[in-house]
């Protein structure tokens, strides 16, 4: 059977059934080659690759010891594309990061200029290790990488290479020495991805399956030149009006500050809701959702499907969440239940039960 990925790479096919399969053939392959190294977490994998197929940048939360690095830098090996770690500590400069400006001499003039020598953060994929153990000055140099794609030193513009993410993980437990994420920069994640422990058998696989001899090879199986392709099919996926106004209905019942009656849960505990940018994510993650499903179209379960990762770190609790033991997980399933679903004719999903009872 021929690879729906051997067509041509910088052509965006118009059949959705093709575009279906283009994505699933590399969504297998990839996950394939992550299987032979990670046990599990077969959601945080899901997440992850739907963060890569829609441009996007992604936080992994979760304990020491649960392979957040290791599952990052494998994924990057499944790609052949450019991979950076950086080790984000307390002593890290930006320039360390982005790159800096060094006095060259030519020998046989004399003459000196300025040379910007790139740093590690010119790469496709970039692993920023425990993102929050670095100073708010460095930790904002990435907010133009992760935004505009590129580094400006000196007034000069240096673009990154394409395509560009940022993977980057956090130690949700340990905070002594660490500097909280700001909001901006927060809100420039696509997804905050919560990496959780293994079940007991999973455990088992990955003792045996470490303790021993056997070292699993991974091998990259998918090109730059796929993954932007397959970027672009993921914005070729219809999305009904309905489904994107149910989408904005989400993100615009977590602001407490604006008009209009509220949630009970929002009014409680919610500081600070979710911006603009959360709308766009939720509807863009939904059409890779839809299409790594088998769907064509976004439907509202496929919103649903990416609330969570898209939301929860878009939402600012306040002290009575914090007294009442509220989380903004909680929230954001509060908010599922109580938001309606609207049909194409603008009736909500309650008024046909209604109606039909």
């Amino acid at each position: 059977m021929p690879d729906p990925l051997a067509s041509k790479p910088n052509t965006v096919s118009d059949n959705p059934e093709l575009a279906v399969a283009e994505m699933k053939a590399a969504y297998d392959r990839i996950t394939g080659e992550i299987r032979k190294v990670i046990v599990g977490q077969d959601q945080v994998v899901n997440e992850l690759m739907m963060t890569i197929f829609c441009g996007g940048h992604a936080l992994v939360i979760g304990v020491p010891g649960l392979a957040k690095t290791l599952l990052i830098s494998t994924l990057a090996k499944t790609m052949s594309l450019g991979f950076s770690r950086i080790q984000f500590t307390p002593d890290l400069m930006p320039s360390d990061m982005t790159g800096t400006e060094v006095i060259e001499e030519d020998k046989s003039t004399g003459a000196r200029e300025l040379r910007f020598v790139k740093g590690p953060i010119f790469s496709n994929v970039i692993l920023a290790d425990e993102i929050n153990r670095t100073p708010p000055k460095t930790q904002a140099a990435l907010l133009e990488s992760m935004q505009e794609r590129q580094v400006t030193a000196g007034g000069v513009r240096h673009p990154l290479p394409a395509p560009f993410f940022v993977l980057a993980t956090q130690n949700p437990i340990e905070q002594e020495g660490t500097y909280p994420l700001p909001e901006a920069q927060l809100d420039r994640f696509m997804f905050s991805i919560k990496i959780k422990y293994p079940t007991e058998e999973q455990e088992l696989q990955i003792v045996q399956q470490t303790t021993s001899l056997e070292e699993a090879g991974v091998e990259a199986v998918i090109t730059g030149e796929e993954v932007l392709r397959i970027q672009k099919l993921v914005r070729t996926v219809p999305v009904a009006d309905h489904v994107v106004r149910y989408a904005l209905r989400l993100t615009r019942s977590t602001r407490i500050r604006e008009g209009g009656e509220k949630p009970e849960v929002v009014e409680n505990y919610v500081s600070w809701g979710a911006g603009p940018r959360a709308s766009l994510y939720l509807v863009l993650a939904a059409k890779a959702r839809a299409i790594l499903s088998g769907a064509t179209h976004v439907m509202p379960e496929h919103i649903k499907a990416v609330a969570l990762p898209v939301l929860r770190h878009r939402i600012i609790t306040n002290f009575n969440a914090e007294a009442d033991g509220v989380t903004a997980d909680d929230i954001v399933d509060r908010l599922l239940e109580a938001t309606p679903i609207e049909s194409n004719d603008g009736v909500t999903e309650q008024q046909m039960d209604m109606v039909m009872n």
